[in-house]
């Protein structure tokens, strides 16, 4: 497993295409605070729960200096189908590699059911304007998640 991030760390760069092929980098976002966020698998209920969780707040998100990305291994198809579907206002991202994922140290071994298998590891990281990591938070649960991080970072 890849090691985790921690406050104060330099947020790992990455460009990645998204739900209709273009280009995005965490870089394009430098002098915005950024809610980079890894998920297992789009169009899966804690996911879907999830990613209408951060499209329903996008708003007060944005409104206070946040803009949020979605990084899951799906493909750009997946994810427009994902976008569409639930009609989602956030920027999704797909790593098909999972290189991102595993610099990010959201890409490892974890529990699934009581048993161990390699996956996706749900994970939450808020850059800030310099492009440090603000808070990491790994093992999130789908549900309750966005109201958290509201709460933490005082929104």
């Amino acid at each position: 497993m890849s090691e985790r991030l921690q406050p104060g760390d330099t947020a790992p760069a990455f460009t990645l295409p998204d739900a209709d092929g273009k280009d995005v980098s965490l870089a394009d976002h430098k002098g915005r605070k950024v809610i980079v966020y890894f998920y297992p698998k789009a169009l899966t209920p804690g996911c879907t729960k999830q990613a209408c969780d951060f499209t329903d707040n996008l708003d007060l998100l944005t409104g206070a200096g946040y803009d949020v990305i979605g990084v899951s291994p799906d493909k750009p198809e997946l994810l427009a189908k994902f976008r569409d579907q639930e009609n989602l206002k956030i920027t999704l991202v797909g790593d098909p590699s999972k290189e991102v994922l595993a610099a990010y140290g959201a890409y490892g071994e974890k529990q699934n059911y009581g048993k161990t298998v390699t996956g996706t590891i749900r994970s939450t990281f808020v850059v800030d304007e310099q492009g440090l990591i603000e808070h990491a938070f790994y093992n999130v649960r789908a549900t309750g998640h966005v109201a958290k991080i509201i709460k933490d970072l005082k929104i």
